[in-house]
């Protein structure tokens, strides 16, 4: 692959000051709703009955399908890690970084975009079952004077609403100005800008809601800044610190935090992270964009993880131990989407996807600039498949959906390539 912009150079042609914004990519990918037509093929469903998941010990289908990823895709690289119980495989194409060569390896730690939101609802949740806030709380109450714009009833708005998507708040990523900073060399004048969270909730109330609250259901990135913003209020810690005691922590995940302030940086071992800034042309020129500001991201799309480390906290969640009963039935009430995922629904913070075998997984997936990545598995969390992509073209999501079929969808294993 010819990286045309070294991330030297990257670093030395952008201000370190300004306004930030949402790159067209994390619009289209931390939503996951890219309109595409490989992309319309994946399915998340209500909850149904699963059928007993496909037991491809060597895991050769998922293995090719992480070949034909980058083979195809021309993604830089891709790895995945699937845990069947006490069980674990590792896989891995392409390469962690264009300058060096060097493999993806497990260890290596990535941006998970909208995976983000799953960490912000399950302290939200915790919070709910501690007595020290409810779910039925209006925004006001906890925010009071926060929710100010055209057409907005603060009063009407419940923490529910917000991190299932029914609140009916403009997402801040669709301001015009934002979306004309992402794409393009534009992208990279912005990317080391910083924003507040209120200025963040500011862009997105300046619009007029979408519908009234609880009348609809449309994907915004900005309710959950203000789930963030109540956290912080509720507990008195950084948000980052609410996720690394309540759930990094207790869970031994080592390798997954919250980015503090403006802090460009991925902090542990890494590979890079490849963007062609929305362009779609054949020659685009791909860049390094590992260093950016995360803070457009924050309680939204900012948390820094591992294929391992995702895997664990999504089979503790789904298996029940991070949240007592009445909250994990909270969490997993799915509301039907509309313009989003055909055949979607959408819970607190999660989602259902349903395979073309008609086996359903559960988990959620994200995308930030140079990052894509997607964590499903078994409604008990007993097995669990995490696969990230370190280039944010050609819609990873599609090959994803290969590896999530390959280890689910009952049949043969195929046998491994000569």
């Amino acid at each position: 692959m010819n990286t045309t912009t070294s991330r030297r150079q990257a670093s030395e042609s952008v201000p370190s000051t300004g306004k930030a914004r949402f790159d067209r990519v994390v619009h289209a990918g931390i939503r996951l709703c890219i309109a595409t037509a490989a992309v319309a093929q994946i399915a998340i469903a209500a909850p149904s009955a699963s059928a007993a998941p496909a037991s491809h010990a060597d895991h050769f289908a998922a293995q090719r399908a992480l070949g034909r990823a980058v083979a195809d895709g021309g993604v830089p690289g891709v790895l995945a890690t699937i845990r069947d119980g006490r069980d674990t495989w590792v896989g891995a194409a392409g390469v962690a970084d264009t300058e060096t060569g060097r493999q993806r390896r497990q260890q290596d730690r990535f941006r998970v975009g909208s995976t983000t939101k799953t960490f912000t609802a399950t302290v939200m949740l915790q919070l709910a079952a501690e007595h020290r806030l409810s779910l039925d709380d209006s925004v006001e109450k906890w925010l009071p004077g926060v929710v100010r714009g055209p057409g907005y009833e603060p009063e009407k708005i419940t923490v529910r609403q917000l991190l299932n998507h029914t609140s009916g708040i403009y997402d801040y990523v669709n301001d015009d100005v934002m979306s004309k900073r992402g794409a393009g060399t534009p992208f990279l004048e912005h990317r080391f800008d910083g924003y507040r969270p209120e200025e963040i909730v500011r862009i997105g109330l300046s619009h007029p809601p979408a519908f009234a609250p609880g009348t609809g259901w449309g994907y915004s990135n900005t309710p959950y800044f203000l789930a963030g913003m109540i956290i912080e209020r509720v507990t008195g810690l950084p948000l980052a610190d609410a996720i690394a005691q309540r759930v990094a922590r207790p869970l031994g995940l080592t390798a997954t935090y919250l980015p503090r302030g403006d802090d460009p940086l991925i902090h542990g071992p890494h590979g890079r992270h490849y963007s062609k800034l929305m362009l779609t042309g054949p020659d685009a020129a791909v860049y390094d964009v590992t260093e950016l500001n995360p803070s457009w991201g924050w309680a939204a799309g900012g948390v820094v993880s591992t294929t391992a480390d995702l895997d664990r906290f999504f089979g503790a969640l789904l298996g029940g131990r991070l949240l007592p009963p009445a909250q994990q039935r909270e969490m997993f009430s799915m509301v039907t989407t509309k313009n989003w995922i055909p055949d979607t629904t959408y819970g607190l913070g999660v989602a259902s996807q349903k395979l073309s075998c008609g086996v359903t997984v559960w988990g959620m997936g994200g995308a930030i600039n140079g990052s894509w990545t997607y964590t499903f598995g078994t409604r008990n969390g007993t097995r669990m498949v995490s696969v990230n992509s370190n280039g944010d073209w050609n819609h990873p999501i599609a090959a994803f959906t290969d590896v999530l079929q390959a280890e689910f969808c009952p049949g043969p294993t195929p046998a491994p390539a000569a």
